[in-house]
């Protein structure tokens, strides 16, 4: 069972996502994610031991090395796709109840702000991290976050954007929820946004990638 989670969780930190896939070049041939979750399920390991067992520590070992600048874009793509197939397969236990997330995740790029890449792989490697997520999109009001945050009851929010002219929205957005749900935490982010603009503008935290989001998210629900 261990050895089968173990190759589980290496498929996903490498990308392999199935057999079929020839990527990464020292796994072709071998079952992928997709086909070593169904192995998993199959032998009775349970769905919450395949997402933390598993799952995790594969997004988990990637996301560091993106951290560290060991890998790039592209090898975090691939890794969350083959982590995409084993959530798949576990859906149908997380809509049951029978696999217990950390807690919720309310994301979404701000107000006049179009871009998404960044925020979609944070999505993807807080999903893996064991969390459920709320993509609220792009070119997100105020009111739509306010919205998120009333209908899941201590949820933490995040905030992205690519703009330094959306920036300014970042703030007003931050200060909305704040008035409204002071004890909701927010993590901002995106390419022009700093560690000072969080304090400056009364967010609870900042980070420059997926795993320092990851990081946050797991202090923020002990």
């Amino acid at each position: 069972m261990t050895e089968l989670l173990e190759r589980l969780a290496l498929c996903v930190e490498m990308g392999k996502i199935d057999k079929a896939t020839p990527y990464p070049p020292e796994l072709a041939g071998q079952d992928g994610a997709d086909e070593l979750t169904k192995q998993a399920l199959d032998k009775g390991i349970s769905p919450d031991d395949i997402l933390h067992k598993a799952c995790v520590i594969g997004m988990h070992s990637i996301g560091e090395k993106f951290q560290r600048n060991e890998v790039f874009v592209p090898q975090l793509l691939i890794a969350a796709k083959a982590m995409t197939c084993v959530m798949y397969h576990l859906k149908p236990f997380f809509v049951s109840g029978q696999i217990k997330t950390k807690g919720t995740f309310v994301i979404g790029t701000v107000s006049g702000d179009l871009h998404d890449i960044g925020k979609n792989i944070v999505c993807m490697v807080v999903e893996g991290a064991g969390f459920k997520v709320i993509d609220l999109g792009i070119d997100v009001p105020e009111s739509a976050f306010l919205d998120a945050i009333h209908g899941n009851e201590g949820c933490i929010v995040g905030l992205s954007a690519l703009l330094t002219t959306t920036m300014v929205n970042m703030e007003q957005t931050v200060n909305a929820i704040k008035k409204q749900y002071p004890q909701t935490k927010v993590i901002i982010g995106g390419a022009p946004v700093t560690g000072d603009f969080a304090q400056q503008i009364g967010a609870d935290g900042y980070s420059h990638g997926p795993q320092g989001a990851v990081e946050f998210l797991n202090k923020a629900v002990v």
